[in-house]
């Protein structure tokens, strides 16, 4: 029997149905002779299509196959995945105060049913929680482990020590209820970010199998899983709680600090910043390293020559031959961390014009209410009516270019920042009432108006990035 021969038409990756359907119109039969048909052969790895680079196994990888290994020879020691909470409409909002009142609810009613279950059990042992429980969504959302939960008899109480800031989606930061009863996967969160006072900074990528092409993104804050697409979180930093009154003269060793509770570990491999200081010199920090990995991870010619390989695994670095290069990476790393983590604090662009606003004093907080923000035309992006009063115009079309996810920074405010009310459970999710809590009425508009110079100045350093070979 003779193998079968698989004929390949690539007609463009991410176009609209009606553009897909057009081509296949156009084409008509499979039986067209003008269709190029390329004949499939899959290669070591087992793939048809968007095969990966040999060249990409030569680097160092990042991602340790074993995490916590000191004698890792990857860039980091670990990393961990965003968080999913499976409920993020009750444990993640712009309001504080609609947090503490759904959760201490959802925690009541869950108490309430868990009580019910163990009565009912004692009568009927073989008792199903999954046949038993309530499922009112406007009241609880249940995940695997809270069932487990009420099986196993175990009540819960609101705390409002667990509530803390995450960064949600790109340039979003909302409230969240971080209590690891009510996340479903919380992954090493706790081991990078255990106190709201103890630094860290995480480099976040998407990770394997993500269907949007590769990005990045830098915080100083608690990740979601949907931050970027299956977001994996590489640490400068990660966090041990201490077992004794004292650490030991290991733990004071490799750098190690911490506060009574905890001590700080580098996350950077001693292995990698022994072969950075043999080729760059002895002045090189492991925090250099973590920026280098930040600048040179935005770097066009490698996102491009390695795009099929980032799609299907963590990345492997170079370590520059150039040692020009290597300071050129890392302090562009370092500024565009800024840029990322600081993003808040960068002023407007200075060539837009905001109109609508005008001889309106920081406290008229009504005129600064957005519902919805949206483009004049689907194709006219150099204009922003930001609400009824208030339009942004003159918005360069290179601040476009900085793309994350997916989706340009400047888009992520206009779809994050709106008025939102969940179908399920009916919690509303409102913007304005971040700005309310914080007492800045203009901060969305600023934000936006942030996030654009943000753009600009992503644009430009990334532009001048050292160019890199891959051959």
């Amino acid at each position: 029997m003779s193998k079968a021969v698989i004929y390949y038409h690539d007609i463009g990756d991410y176009l609209p149905r009606e553009e897909k359907l057009k081509v296949l119109r156009q084409l008509k039969s499979i039986a067209n002779p003008e269709i190029p048909w390329k004949i499939l052969s899959p290669n070591e790895h087992g793939d048809w299509i968007s095969q990966r680079n040999e060249g990409f196994e030569n680097y160092i990888p990042m991602a340790p196959e074993k995490k916590f290994d000191l004698r890792t020879q990857t860039i980091f020691s670990i990393y961990a995945i965003g968080i999913s909470t499976n409920r993020d409409s009750w444990v993640y909002n712009y309001n504080q105060k609609t947090i503490s009142k759904k959760m201490s609810g959802l925690i009541a009613y869950y108490n309430q049913q868990q009580v019910q279950f163990q009565n009912e059990k004692q009568k009927k042992p073989d008792i199903d929680v999954a046949d038993f429980i309530e499922n009112d969504t406007t009241q609880i959302s249940w995940t695997r482990s809270l069932k487990n939960d009420v099986k196993n008899g175990v009540i819960h109480n609101y705390t409002q020590d667990y509530c803390t800031n995450s960064l949600y989606r790109p340039f979003c930061i909302q409230n969240l209820y971080f209590h690891k009863p009510f996340i479903e996967s919380p992954g090493l969160s706790s081991t990078l970010f255990p106190r709201e006072e103890l630094e860290n900074k995480i480099i976040v990528i998407t990770g394997i199998g993500a269907s949007k092409d590769f990005s990045i993104i830098i915080s100083n804050k608690i990740t979601n899983l949907d931050t970027l697409e299956k977001s994996q979180c590489f640490p400068l930093y990660y966090y041990e709680e201490k077992t004794k009154e004292s650490p030991t003269l290991f733990d004071a060793a490799d750098g190690a600090e911490g506060d009574n509770d905890y001590i700080r570990r580098d996350s950077i491999s001693d292995f990698i910043l022994d072969r950075a200081k043999k080729q760059y010199g002895k002045n090189v920090t492991k925090e250099d390293i973590f920026y280098y990995v930040y600048g040179f991870l935005h770097c066009p010619e490698y996102r491009r020559t390695f795009a099929n390989d980032l799609k299907k695994m963590l990345p492997r670095l170079p370590l520059v031959e150039n040692v020009k290069n290597f300071w050129a990476f890392s302090k562009a790393g370092r500024k565009l961390a800024d840029l990322h983590i600081n993003y808040e604090e960068v002023p407007a662009y200075p060539d837009l014009k905001v109109t609508g606003n005008d001889g309106a004093s920081t406290s008229s907080a009504s005129l600064y209410l957005v519902e919805k923000m949206r483009f004049p035309k689907k194709d006219r992006k150099d204009t922003i009516i930001y609400n009824s009063k208030i339009t942004i115009s003159n918005i360069p079309e290179k601040a476009y270019e900085y793309v994350v996810n997916g989706k340009s920074a400047i888009e992520w405010i206009m779809e994050r920042y709106q008025i939102t009310v969940h179908k399920e459970s009916g919690i509303k999710n409102d913007p304005n009432d971040w700005a309310k809590e914080h007492d800045k009425p203009r901060y969305i508009l600023d934000l936006l108006l942030s996030i654009i110079n943000v753009s600009m100045q992503t644009v430009d350093i990334v532009k001048g990035l050292p160019k890199v070979s891959f051959e």
